[in-house]
């Protein structure tokens, strides 16, 4: 198949895929060699009928397709180098090609958010996802989280140095929340954000929402660098410790991998600058155990110690599938008590005294929200148990439950 009819197929395929699932609000795409093309949307998990099943040639196509559609920051030099090594030939060579490209043309004559795609080998031959990334950044207080949480998340990102966590499961709404919180800085306070990313999932304004009197855009008293791993930096490690030289303020590491890149964002915190970050982790207590794991044992108390001075919060998260839509549940530890720092410098792995620190006034518990998330009738009994983390005897007879809503 020459090129010009494979790109040509390519965007057909892409078309016919927004054309039948876009108004279900795709989140992401899959498609593998072999197997027809399945969409994550809000009904769940769609197929696309009108296609069949994709061969190789036409998943290469379509790879390739989205590959020459890499968004860039410049349209020179830094173009030709991004491509000086072929996809096909990434893919082929390290089993993997991670990119992140221009949204597409839809139907109604918009455009979609840019995408995240991921392509990769199996055993019916290549294949790629492609997630759907949003170009507009979501309000702090449409997110559902609580006017407490944000008035304290809010006055942490203000502060000279400390540490931060949002956390959750993929597809839990970490980036969107993390977008909300730099959003929201840059555009009231005079801060420098820092932001190391793979791949950049929102881009950020460099002026204010509002406009002046005569119409005109407000320059923010805030900005943002943003890099991304692969495109601007090699690696979390060195887009971090190249990030302490840009004189920042604020420094958001997309996620924390490794014990190394753990080590300096701690210290990054310790010596001047908020840094916020995710771990893949359910709830306050196991994000510390998870942390702990990057670490020897001889280390922990050290650690902990640490910790106990310069985390600010851990914001863990999760989006609940209902009937219209997801509903954010989250759990919330603030340090802003000798109880809490108590809590975290003591814990040693049996979780009572954080969990005893996160019932003190001002944080939230995962499964008292999502308890309150059932009384208000959001969620339905089933969800409820479904994602609670302690089965407590007999709490069943707690509850008449609303119909979710």
């Amino acid at each position: 198949m020459e090129q010009s009819q494979a790109l040509a197929q390519a965007q057909a395929i892409m078309s016919e895929i927004f054309a039948q699932a876009g108004g279900n609000s795709i989140s992401d795409i899959q498609i593998r060699s072999g197997f027809p093309v399945y969409c994550h949307t809000k009904k769940g998990l769609e197929i696309i009928q009108t296609m069949g099943e994709l061969p190789v040639p036409a998943v290469m196509a379509v790879v390739e397709f989205l590959y020459q559609r890499q968004d860039n920051d410049t349209s020179g030099a830094l173009s030709k180098l991004q491509n000086t090594k072929d996809v096909q030939e990434r893919l082929f060579e390290d089993k993997v090609a991670d990119f992140s490209c221009d949204g597409f043309p839809l139907p109604d004559g918009t455009i979609s958010g840019r995408m995240r795609v991921q392509t990769h080998l199996s055993t019916t031959g290549p294949g790629l996802t492609c997630r759907i990334l949003s170009d507009e950044i979501a309000d702090l207080n449409t997110l559902g989280i609580a006017p407490d949480t944000i008035r304290a998340v809010s006055q942490f990102m203000t502060r000279r140095q400390g540490f931060g966590l949002v956390t959750g499961q993929t597809g839990s709404g970490k980036s969107t929340t993390l977008a909300a919180i730099l959003d929201w800085l840059r555009q009231n306070h005079p801060r420098h954000i820092v932001t190391v990313e793979d791949p950049i999932e929102y881009r950020y304004s460099r002026f204010k929402a509002e406009k002046d009197e005569n119409g005109r855009l407000i320059p923010s008293p805030g900005f943002c660098t943003q890099q991304e791993i692969g495109k601007h930096v090699g690696t979390y490690k060195q887009g971090l410790k190249d990030a302490l030289r840009k004189a920042p303020h604020v420094i958001l590491i997309g996620e924390i991998r490794d014990r190394e890149t753990m080590e300096i964002a701690i210290e990054a915190a310790q010596t001047g600058h908020v840094v916020i970050s995710t771990l893949h982790t359910n709830g306050a207590v196991k994000t510390l155990s998870r942390i702990l794991e990057f670490f020897p044992q001889e280390q922990h108390r050290s650690l902990l110690g640490r910790l106990s001075e310069i985390l600010m919060f851990i914001l863990s998260q999760g989006l609940i599938p209902t009937e219209n839509g997801r509903v954010l549940n989250y759990e919330f530890l603030q340090n802003n008590s000798s109880a809490v720092r108590s809590g975290i410098s003591s814990y040693d792995g049996a979780a009572k005294s954080l969990e005893d620190a996160i019932r003190h006034t001002g944080n939230i518990e995962w499964d008292s929200n999502l308890k309150n998330l059932l009384h208000a009738g959001k969620i339905s009994y089933q969800a409820y148990q479904m994602n609670r983390y302690n089965e407590e005897e007999g709490d069943d007879l707690l509850f008449i439950p609303k119909k979710a809503g």
